[in-house]
């Protein structure tokens, strides 16, 4: 995710900042990503759902419905 945001441009300009964590709390949901400030919660499965997370998400502004998942504690 970090790479493909850089080969866009989303980082350089500020847009977008992608950080490493640990399991925050959800392990049991599988890899999680979360985006800011809005608390948009995914899982994903491979390269394909994090690049539909960075197109849909991030540049268009539109929730990828199939792959949020409820991380209310």
């Amino acid at each position: 995710m970090k790479q493909r945001s850089k080969e866009l441009g989303l980082v350089r300009s500020g847009e977008v900042r992608v950080n490493t964590a640990g399991c925050l709390n959800r392990c049991e949901l599988g890899p999680v990503i979360v985006v800011y400030p809005d608390e948009t919660w995914y899982t994903y499965v491979d390269k394909e759902d994090i690049d539909e997370i960075i197109e849909e998400h991030l540049i268009k502004g539109n929730k990828v419905e199939r792959l949020l998942i409820d991380a209310q504690i």
